[in-house]
Parts: C-alpha cells; sequence; structure tokens
C-alpha cells in the first residue's frame, strides 16, 4: 500500500488522522499490507511514476494518491483521497483494504492482468513523451494538445468549472505542444491559467 503525499496538502493530513492514524485501521493496513509513505517533495520521480499510472486507470491525479501495487512496485488499483466510511458514493477505507487484499488474496490473475494491461498504456505513453521531447510527435498527441487548449477557461484559465487548481503537468503539456506546434490558442491557454 503506497501513499504518497506531501506536507502542505490538507487533504493528506485529512486522510492520516483519519485512517493512518487509526488504531483498527490501522491493524488492517499492517496485517494485510507493506505500508509504504513517500513524500512527493522528496520523489518526484516515484509520484510522476504512480500519478501515470493513476491516469492510465482513468482516474483524475492528486494527493493524496493512495496505490495498491504488487510486491514488485506494479500497480494495479490506485485513487486519491478516500474517506474513513462510505461518502460520496466511494467506498470507505476499511472495505477498500479488505476488498483489495481478498482479490490479490484470492484472485491473483486480475491483479496480473490489470498491471501487464497498465505497463503496455504507460509504455506507449513513455514513448509518445519520448518523441514529443524530441520534437517529433504524433497527430494524435499533437490533436490531444489542441483540444485541451480549445476546452480551458479563457477568462478565468484553467479548465471550465471548479477547482481551478493549476495542473502543472497539463500546462507542461499544453506548453510543449505550443513550441512544438506554434499554435498561438495552446500559449494562450497556458498564460492566461498562470496569470
Amino acid at each position: 500500500l503506497l501513499s504518497i503525499g506531501y506536507a502542505a496538502c490538507h487533504w493528506c493530513h485529512v486522510m492520516a488522522h483519519e485512517s493512518f492514524e487509526d488504531p483498527a485501521i490501522a491493524r488492517l493496513m499492517n496485517h494485510n499490507f507493506v505500508c509504504v509513505k513517500v513524500d512527493r517533495e522528496e520523489r518526484p520521480d516515484l509520484d510522476h511514476i504512480y500519478q501515470s499510472a493513476l491516469a492510465a486507470m482513468g482516474e483524475h491525479g492528486g494527493w493524496p494518491l493512495t496505490m495498491f501495487l504488487t510486491p514488485d512496485g506494479a500497480p494495479f488499483w490506485g485513487g486519491t483521497y478516500i474517506p474513513p466510511e462510505p461518502r460520496w458514493g466511494r467506498p470507505g477505507f476499511p472495505d477498500l483494504l479488505r476488498h483489495i487484499a481478498k482479490v490479490f488474496r484470492d484472485s491473483p490473475d486480475k491483479i496480473v492482468a490489470t498491471t501487464d494491461q497498465l505497463a503496455s498504456i504507460l509504455r506507449a505513453n513513455i514513448a509518445r513523451a519520448s518523441a514529443a521531447q524530441t520534437g517529433r510527435s504524433s497527430p494524435d498527441v499533437d490533436a490531444k494538445a489542441e483540444w485541451l487548449a480549445g476546452i480551458m477557461d479563457t477568462i478565468n484559465g484553467g479548465f471550465p468549472g471548479a477547482p481551478k487548481f493549476p495542473m502543472a503537468m497539463t500546462l507542461d503539456f499544453l506548453w510543449r505542444g505550443f513550441l512544438r506546434t506554434g499554435d498561438r490558442t495552446m500559449e494562450t491557454a497556458v498564460t492566461v491559467a498562470l496569470d
């Protein structure tokens, strides 16, 4: 069980207080998992890997990052803040811990299938990122950057709606798209968000 957070993260402190400091939840964690806590400020490389895995799972990134891994570090399930009891249509952390432990114990084939699929997605993403960094790009990558720039809030910056947290990876992606293509819409999306 990997938890990645940082000192200034409100929800990291909330989850630590509500779940990690709860004796019953701590017993469940320690009985079923090897628990690892990582500060994203100390290990941004690990945060990047597991945030990328979370995105490949179709989840929004953020902190605290809660990731379940195989013993060799391959991710198979992840999320961000998980409440201690069922809330907002989400399971409670103790229920999730029990479920993940049961699946890992009783259905290892499901875990292997998930880790293999995620590894394939991440390898493809790395190849695309590598091409983008060297100035080469696929039409697919540039089309995604163009689409993102087109939905950005041109008045208040960021994406429409709330919250307006600046998403550094998205802004970096758009900026690299601008540098590759010269598309001023991407440049404006970044500068308005930063302003």
